[in-house]
């Protein structure tokens, strides 16, 4: 049996030694500045960043600082992190079209170094991949969608790329589909362009249970304490595009809240 009272005097030396997960990520920019704009971020939960800047992938400390940079397929999406890789939703053709004219991939990086593993063609992401996420053995991948298609999907992978299913999210139109998706503590959460932007929240089955004048379109992760990195993209003007990330927290009227 634990003894509650060591694990927490272990658990106060951690945090005192300046390692405490709930203190490891904060609001801080991306190091750079970069030909497009930002696609998503996720973490690898302990000491890292990665952020998708539509044709580079970069690494970066959790003070913004970069550890590594490499040169990527044009278009390359939201990511997430699982096991030591990086995965990256790809489409290398058409987005927003009716299905046939995407070419949607995977592309997996070493997450300490960021060398190209091997990639995954996901064929079933019939508008384009945009956007994906890791949860309890299985991927889920979202992406473009054409205009007056008045739902939204979420395609289901296992750790193989498998498919397994297509979830319809009953959400009505969203410009361009969804952008970022993020999963915590039984939700998922999708980032939308539109103007203004929206933020979209379903059940772990995929049930739609809210939406919210709120932008996350161009990165969310879920951190410790339940709360999320919430990215902006900034325009540099005549030099390209930087980034930053915020700290947010769910909220039942806003759906997020920027913390001050």
């Amino acid at each position: 049996m634990i003894n509650v009272r060591t694990y927490f005097m272990a658990l106060l030396a951690v945090c005192i030694s300046g390692t405490c997960a709930a203190d490891t990520f904060h609001a801080t920019a991306c190091e750079g500045i970069y030909p497009r704009h930002l696609q998503g971020i996720c973490t690898n939960d302990k000491d890292a960043i990665y952020w998708c800047w539509t044709d580079f992938l970069v690494k970066t400390d959790t003070d913004g600082r970069v550890l590594q940079k490499v040169p990527v397929a044009n278009h390359h999406g939201d990511l997430c992190f699982h096991a030591g890789r990086v995965y990256v939703a790809t489409n290398l053709a058409k987005f927003n079209r009716p299905a046939g004219e995407a070419d949607s991939w995977v592309y997996v990086y070493d997450g300490d170094t960021l060398a190209e593993i091997t990639k995954h063609r996901v064929p079933e992401v019939v508008h384009g991949a945009g956007g994906m996420a890791y949860n309890d053995g299985k991927f889920i991948l979202v992406g473009g969608l054409p205009p007056a298609v008045n739902e939204n999907y979420a395609y289901e992978y296992d750790e193989s790329f498998r498919f397994v299913k297509r979830h319809v999210i009953a959400s009505g139109y969203t410009l361009m589909g969804i952008q970022t998706i993020a999963q915590a503590d039984g939700a998922w959460w999708f980032g939308c362009y539109g103007k203004p932007a929206v933020l979209l929240r379903a059940d772990d089955k995929f049930q739609f249970t809210g939406q919210w004048e709120f932008n996350a379109s161009v990165g969310i992760a879920p951190i410790s304490g339940g709360r999320f990195l919430i990215a902006q993209n900034i325009p540099v003007k005549g030099k390209g595009h930087s980034a930053q990330v915020l700290i947010a927290k769910p909220d039942l009227k806003a759906g997020m809240v920027i913390e001050k």
